[in-house]
């Protein structure tokens, strides 16, 4: 018995940096995220931008406008794929990425919780 697997071509667009982006990494969006690396707290996200390089330029920005002590407290950036829409206001952007994130928690603390077995009667 032989199992075919069936691979569908990924097509590279180079880009400034001469790097190769997929279709993907050029259509998808991309969430602009502000947290905190010493207190776990998250800001919410600062902008959906579509395009994984518009992100990375975005993200930039903000840590070249970033005051010193602000990056002293703990503060960082990072992106995260979405499926947000490119332009969803923040505010809304984060309530929704809060609620998603919710989701996956309890579905995951769902999926660990074991039913309780009775042990065993040693007597027996």
């Amino acid at each position: 018995m032989s199992a075919e697997i069936a691979f569908l071509p990924v097509q590279f667009y180079p880009s400034r940096k001469g790097l190769f982006l997929t279709r993907d990494d050029l259509t998808s969006s991309y969430a602009i995220i502000r947290h905190n690396i010493r207190t776990y707290r998250s800001a919410g996200v600062l902008a959906v931008v579509k395009g994984r390089h518009n992100a990375e330029s975005e993200l930039k920005k903000f840590e070249d406008s970033q005051d010193s002590s602000d990056r002293h407290e703990g503060w960082r950036y990072f992106i995260e794929k979405t499926d947000l829409k490119a332009g969803t206001d923040p505010t809304e952007a984060t309530q929704r990425r809060q609620a998603e994130l919710e989701g996956r928690e309890s579905k995951a603390l769902q999926e660990t919780k074991t039913p309780i077995q009775p042990t065993p009667d040693p007597q027996s």
